[in-house]
């Protein structure tokens, strides 16, 4: 008995060892890949500020961002409408990603927009990352999805979201910019 349940389970240990990477660390090998859309933050000079990705998951949208360059500090960063990044000030990537009407911020009783986020504190050597998940977020399907056919931008601006002003948090000026397309 005890044989054919170790070949019953041979399949098994063949397809796990195969998701296992080197390191010990699971991998996508084998699986479907989540649909997800990845820009690289560019400031207005050009010059690369980091990279962010978003993924699409059953309960949302997974953002993870990564920064590079910046003044160390705390820096809000947003989902805004547009997928356009036109320098020197970004501001072709419109407002805040906001499908419900509401107003901006976490701690705005009338907010907050689908597209606010933590903020992202920059150490002393200018890099920092932020991961946040928007509940209820899709990336091209359902009633609003975030790729529509103009696309979203990833905007990190000059100072911290203070969560409840509207329409930006009194962030300022936007400091580097990354457009997710609308594939």
């Amino acid at each position: 008995m005890k044989k054919p349940a170790l070949v019953f389970t041979s399949p098994f240990l063949a397809f796990l060892a195969a998701c296992v990477s080197g390191d010990g660390s699971m991998n996508n090998a084998g699986l479907a890949s989540a649909p997800s859309s990845s820009a690289p933050l560019l400031s207005a000079d050009g010059s690369r500020r980091g990279d962010a990705t978003v993924t699409e998951t059953a309960t949302g949208l997974h953002v993870a961002v990564r920064a590079t360059g910046l003044t160390p500090g705390v820096h809000a960063v947003h989902i805004h409408m547009t997928g356009t990044c036109t320098p020197p000030d970004f501001t072709s990537a419109g407002g805040h990603w906001n499908p419900m009407g509401r107003q901006h911020g976490k701690d705005n009783p009338a907010g907050m927009h689908m597209g606010d986020m933590p903020n992202l504190t920059a150490s002393s050597d200018g890099s920092g990352q932020i991961e946040y998940l928007i509940p209820g977020g899709t990336l091209r399907t359902g009633a609003h999805p975030l790729l529509d056919a103009d696309g979203a931008a990833v905007v990190i601006h000059a100072q911290a979201d203070d969560n409840k002003t509207d329409p930006a948090g009194n962030a300022g000026g936007r400091i580097a910019c990354g457009i997710l397309a609308a594939n």
